[in-house]
């Protein structure tokens, strides 16, 4: 029998069949390992699988299909271990949001280049514009501008106004969708928004450092109505790539990897090489400080990772 993973909670896993929708609680049975750095969860939600009924209608996964693509994290506690988010994803969404929480730029970059590492089509929705004033509705705007001139697609969005929610259904219509962010961002406020029903668990934002609560503990597949389905996936407060060189960082920040062609030398890292064109436009303007900034913090710590 075939099916795939639709929620995960470590050791039990549901599997929905792909010929009935039924769904199966299900266990491992063998050892898979299709990457090769050490991880937290040998199944992710998202992945296609084998699996056999025994009594009580117990299913045992015996096979995974190779995944098309994957979001992958450092573990929270061990660090040479990593943890599959989600997998087979048509378009990953990054939950912005300027304040309660705030989301840093630093967190939305390593977002960026996890995706374009791992070939995922990435959304940045900037969420709760309704609690903004408008100062900080200016700011999200030069920041929504930014990435759209690095050729990102963008959408400002309310779970509670429903701004722009056509738009997003449309976007998210018949797809396979993750949604990522910082705790408390919004993200189970949204599911619930979409789909009238779930009821999903939420939370206000803790008073004592304004960042968000884990509500969702373990990720989980969602069916839309309009058609597709979404993973909502626990808070992240920490993002690290994993098993990447430094001279790969920049094939993952699109406007660096276009310039690095008019670099003098082909090896260029875009540090402190002579008639380096990156470092050229960092100066005009035409890429920006923080995405620099943050690819040198990507390259220094993938060199730290590879001397471990």
């Amino acid at each position: 029998m075939k099916g795939k993973i639709i929620k995960s909670t470590g050791s039990w896993y549901q599997v929905m069949e792909f010929e009935t929708d039924k769904i199966f609680e299900a266990r491992i049975r063998g050892k898979f390992k299709l990457i090769k750095t050490r991880l937290t969860n040998p199944l992710a939600v998202g992945d296609f699988v084998e699996f056999q009924l025994e009594q009580d209608d117990i299913a045992w996964i015996t096979k995974i299909e190779p995944r098309t693509n994957y979001l992958i994290r450092k573990s929270v506690n061990l660090s040479k271990e990593a943890h599959i988010i989600a997998s087979n994803i048509d378009l990953a969404c990054f939950i912005f949001t300027l304040k309660h929480p705030e989301t840093s730029l630093g967190f939305l970059d390593r977002f960026l280049a996890c995706c374009e590492a791992y070939n995922i089509t990435p959304l940045i929705l900037f969420n709760k514009i309704d609690v903004l004033n408008d100062e900080e509705i200016e700011l999200v705007k030069d920041i929504e501008f930014l990435y759209q001139e690095i050729g990102y697609d963008t959408l400002e969005i309310s779970s509670y106004s429903k701004l722009n929610f056509d738009q997003l259904q449309e976007l998210l219509k018949d797809k396979t969708s993750v949604f990522f962010g910082h705790s408390g961002c919004g993200k189970s406020t949204l599911v619930n928004a979409l789909q009238p029903g779930l009821n999903l668990k939420t939370s206000e934002i803790s008073d004592s450092h304004l960042k968000g609560k884990h509500t969702t503990t373990f990720a989980q597949m969602h069916f839309w109505d309009f058609g597709g389905n979404v993973i909502d996936t626990p808070g992240v407060r920490e993002f690290a790539m994993i098993d990447i060189e430094k001279e790969e960082v920049q094939h993952y920040f699109p406007e660096i990897f276009k310039k690095r062609e008019e670099c003098k030398f082909h090896n260029c890292l875009h540090i402190n090489e002579p008639k380096c064109a990156v470092l050229v436009s960092l100066e005009t303007g035409e890429i920006q400080y923080s995405r620099y900034a943050n690819y040198v913090k990507l390259m220094e710590e993938a060199e730290e990772t590879s001397q471990k």
